[in-house]
């Protein structure tokens, strides 16, 4: 991996023991230019959502966008709101507002109805509302539903699914956040604005080979390859009525080329001077889009090609073609590349917030994303991130886990998600400051309504744990706010690392429920087997949700209790630390940090680089007192090799002159990240764990 792609060894070491080690995997660590996302055509319906929502702005339809409450909900439906206003529609939005269940609802359609809407878009949710999509279409409603939850056996009738985990939706990657998947339409709307929408076209490249000319051909649509040919011909033994690539190339479509002479002199020497094909030279039109190019021919030009380093066709000058059409595609239509970046600051905070795995494409969308946030292009975020001092940062996923997050998530907990909703959409900094404002004010009242609640739960959830032989956490609360249902089944979850069932009782009598499951339990098929009990139900292999009436709560609780019988234990995961990396003195310098750094995005799938470093001595050691005034955490100098370092060590004041003192040599398992203490950038380590070095 040192040799093929130029990484550091240290890098392509850890990325090995981590297992990223095809070069598809080691491209999304490597690049974040936007070609190298995936194609929004490769989606089967994309065209057919692309032409509808087209047909309504032609038609000046109303259009209404129907999202989740959670943050993925919330960015997925500003996002779209954003662009169908951009292009000239009538957007109106519904978001579960006060205890209003998830996803569409049949008095939501009828809202819809009564507001002359011809066309609902669902973002985030939609792949279980069967009944609702129905009702509308019934009410001559069209409906397009984006969502990235598993769908049930039966999908709903919509005119069109874009769903990455629906079997047969054709795209390569399915952990895309429902934002995500907005980012996708949004990119095929606006290519659908180009000369390149539905256009077919053809790529050719001729070169010598050993005696022989090798032609090869590539179909293309919408940026598509969706056939080619390769072809020796031996000049003078193969007359053109029998040539493949003769016959691919003779479908009367344009035929694109680098260099059109060059290409024909190849052609005619394979197949004759006779040879009558017209080729369309590129050149002038690729070069004044990507200078680099300028005089280069395929040959050279393959050599400073990134892509090909990862392409299953190896050397292929075909496909460097192939890649430089792309790229010029992209870059001619700024709204395609540069224009299309300024989106991404919504599409990583909601892949971050819905715990999206940080691979494949998600690590460019995500890191893209975050300089955007860094630079500050959305004015209606900056209020929200001037209060949550994020302004100047080198921003990364934990700034958006910790402090961004749980900000616009209580909006939605606390059954008001347009105030999130409103104050990305608003164009007026006055307005965004207060909406702001209100954000964290409601953040602040779910913090003391989940502590309130936390210690009404925990004895339950005890007896619960007991009751089920420690397999499950069940608990039931009629004064609990249907908003925090989710947190208090994460607290619960990582409480008895058990998976965890929160129920809470809403208006109109029913119960909305939230499950957390650890990775080795599937929240989303347990909850299916009573999802006839259900109203509605979703979720992921790790979270789930449900709303049911109030009267099968009974047979919903008698049913669970019976399920658990059949339920394996869970094993008792003890806890442990997975080392990426023990490092010599020689390389514990400065210059870490860009080992560190080059592996982010951290999140699912890819946690935070964890590293040892052995014999390191503690020089001073000072005590922090929390708030409350008892001793917790502790602050340390550690000499290793010609550098010292500052680290913190959360937790762990009990443990000096026990386990460590000044002066003490130590084995340190560490984070290493920036710390921004009064606008002075200095580099930290976070201490996991320690002991005495032998």
């Amino acid at each position: 991996m040192h040799e093929q792609y130029g990484l550091d060894v240290l890098s392509a070491s850890i990325l090995v023991r981590r297992g990223q080690t095809s070069s598809e995997q080691v491209k999304f660590f490597l690049e974040q230019e936007l070609t190298y996302l995936h194609n929004p055509f490769l989606f089967d319906d994309m065209e057919e959502v692309v032409d509808r929502i087209n047909e309504a702005v032609a038609e000046g339809e109303n259009v209404c966008v129907i999202g989740d409450r959670d943050v993925d909900g919330i960015t997925s439906t500003a996002l779209l709101v954003q662009e169908l206003r951009d292009m000239g529609l009538s957007v109106t939005y519904q978001l579960p507002e006060g205890d209003d269940p998830y996803g569409m609802t049949i008095k939501g359609v009828e809202k819809a109805h009564e507001d002359k809407v011809t066309l609902m878009i669902t973002v985030d949710c939609g792949i279980s509302n069967f009944d609702e999509i129905a009702h509308a279409h019934s009410l001559g409603i069209d409906t397009i539903v984006l969502d990235h939850h598993i769908s049930g056996d039966t999908l709903p009738p919509a005119l069109a699914i874009i769903d990455p985990k629906m079997p047969g939706s054709g795209y390569p990657f399915e952990h895309l956040a429902g934002c995500g998947v907005a980012a996708k339409v949004i990119w095929a709307l606006r290519f659908s604005k180009t000369d390149f929408y539905r256009e077919e076209c053809i790529l050719l490249h001729a070169q010598p080979g050993h005696d022989t000319i090798i032609i090869q051909a590539m179909r293309i649509q919408n940026l598509l390859v969706i056939d080619r040919v390769i072809e020796e011909v031996n000049p003078g033994l193969l007359s053109p009525s029998q040539s493949k690539a003769l016959s691919f190339l003779s479908c009367g479509l344009p035929i694109l080329v680098l260099d059109a002479q060059a290409e024909l002199v190849q052609l005619k020497q394979a197949f004759g001077k006779k040879i009558d094909i017209h080729l369309v030279e590129m050149r002038p039109q690729m070069e004044a889009v990507m200078p680099v190019m300028k005089n280069k021919g395929l040959f050279a030009l393959s050599n400073l090609s990134r892509a090909i380093k990862y392409s299953p066709f190896g050397r292929d000058e075909l496909q460097v073609l192939y890649t430089l059409f792309v790229a010029y595609c992209m870059k001619k239509h700024p709204s395609l590349d540069s224009d299309y970046e300024s989106i991404l600051d919504l599409v990583a905070i909601g892949t971050v917030a819905d715990l999206m795995p940080m691979e494949d494409e998600n690590r460019i969308l995500v890191k893209r994303g975050l300089k955007v946030l860094a630079q500050g292009r959305r004015e209606s975020l900056m209020p929200l991130f001037s209060m949550q001092n994020l302004l100047g940062k080198q921003l990364s996923t934990s700034d958006i886990s910790w402090q961004i997050s749980p900000v616009i998530n209580a909006s939605g907990r606390m059954g008001k998600p347009s105030v999130a909703l409103e104050m990305m959409l608003s164009s007026d900094l006055g307005q965004t400051e207060e909406l702001a404002g209100q954000l964290l004010r409601l953040n602040k009242e779910r913090q003391k309504l989940g502590e309130e609640s936390w210690d009404r739960l925990l004895k339950m959830a005890k007896d619960s744990f007991e009751a089920t032989g420690s397999k499950l956490v069940v608990v039931e609360d009629s004064t609990l706010s249907r908003g925090i249902t989710g947190v208090m089944a994460s607290r619960l979850l990582k409480q008895f690392n058990a998976p965890a069932l929160v129920l809470a009782t809403v208006a109109e009598g029913r119960v909305s429920a939230s499950m957390r499951s650890p990775d080795s339990f599937n929240a989303r098929d347990f909850l299916s087997r009573f999802s006839d009990l259900f109203l509605d139900f979703g979720g992921h292999a790790c979270a789930g949700g449900f709303s049911m009436d109030i009267s099968q709560l009974h047979s919903f609780k008698q049913r669970v209790m019976d399920e658990i019988d059949t339920m394996d234990c869970l094993p008792d995961e003890v806890e442990e630390v997975n080392i990426d990396c023990t490092l010599p003195e020689a390389y514990m310098t400065p210059d870490i940090i860009k080992v560190v750094e080059f592996f982010e995005p951290y999140g699912e799938k890819n946690p935070p680089l964890v590293l040892l470093m052995e014999g390191a001595v503690i020089e001073n050691i000072q005590i922090m007192n929390n708030k409350n005034g008892s001793v917790q955490h502790v602050k340390m100098t550690l000499a290793f090799g010609q550098y010292k370092w500052p680290a913190l060590y959360w937790n762990a004041a009990d443990r000096i002159g026990r386990d460590f003192d000044v002066g003490t040599a130590v084995d340190i398992v560490f984070r290493l990240g920036r710390n921004y203490f009064r606008n002075q950038e200095t580099l930290q380590i976070t201490i996991l764990d320690l002991k005495p070095s032998v």
